[in-house]
């Protein structure tokens, strides 16, 4: 007499575990610390658009994620325990849970970036607004100002050229606007080096010197200069 043969399924444990795995949209979620999420999930992991807050620090993340981390669009805010409101922080995009791509971040006081990140850096090309008001625009590294940029002060004057870690450094031109001048020529770790200096719209600056500055007279100013920089260069490299 044949013996029937029945197919062997997975253990009791398994199928309990796959009953219990999070998948689509749920209500929320609270972690053994505290900390509550709503939004959809993909095998038992934060995955498309959900609301993260955690309870040690109040703070909230809305947005999209992927597997687990927040990946996307996404607003990260925090919560202000005096007023008992929530700050927006950063607004952006995010990869593997870091500040990546193009987002805006707002500091304690009124200073903001906007512009690109690398893996929670400011990199690549980004605008800050200082607190006292100067405006940098232009090439960011590692959070710090690094390539080709133009910073603008409140008094009106600005500078426009090379930067090196957080300084200027490399070929630039300071616009003394209050002083009706302006310096060309080679920066080094903030400091100018070696370059010209000449009247630049001196009758409309608010405070130019008493007295204007004098041509130069050589046979080839252009060669001096040159020879000047090229000095310079030499010394910044050994």
């Amino acid at each position: 007499m044949p013996f029937l043969k029945f197919k062997k399924g997975p253990p009791a444990s398994a199928v309990l575990d796959m009953k219990t795995q999070k998948c689509g949209l749920r209500h929320t979620v609270f972690s053994a610390n505290g900390d509550e999420y709503t939004g959809e999930w993909l095998n038992n992991r934060k995955h498309g658009t959900g609301t993260q807050v955690w309870k040690k620090s109040g703070a909230l993340y809305n947005g999209e994620w992927k597997f687990g981390k927040r990946d996307g669009c996404g607003t990260y805010s925090v919560l202000y325990p005096e007023s008992k409101e929530y700050v927006r922080k950063y607004c952006g995009q995010w990869k593997n849970g870091k500040k990546h791509g193009y987002g805006t971040y707002y500091y304690k006081n009124t200073e903001l970036y906007e512009g690109e990140w690398i893996e929670d850096q400011r990199s690549g090309w980004g605008r800050m607004y200082y607190e006292n008001g100067d405006v940098y625009e232009g090439e960011w590294m590692k959070d710090k100002n690094h390539g080709e940029g133009i910073i603008r002060f409140t008094n009106g004057n600005w500078y426009e050229g090379s930067w090196r870690d957080g300084k200027k450094n490399g070929n630039g031109k300071f616009y003394f606007c209050d002083k009706g001048q302006l310096y060309a020529g080679l920066w080094v770790n903030g400091s100018a080096k070696c370059g010209t200096l000449t009247d630049f719209g001196r009758g409309e600056a608010p405070t130019p010197p008493k007295y204007p500055i004098p041509k130069v007279h050589l046979v080839d100013a252009q060669l001096v200069l040159q020879e000047a920089e090229s000095k310079e260069k030499e010394e910044e490299d050994d």
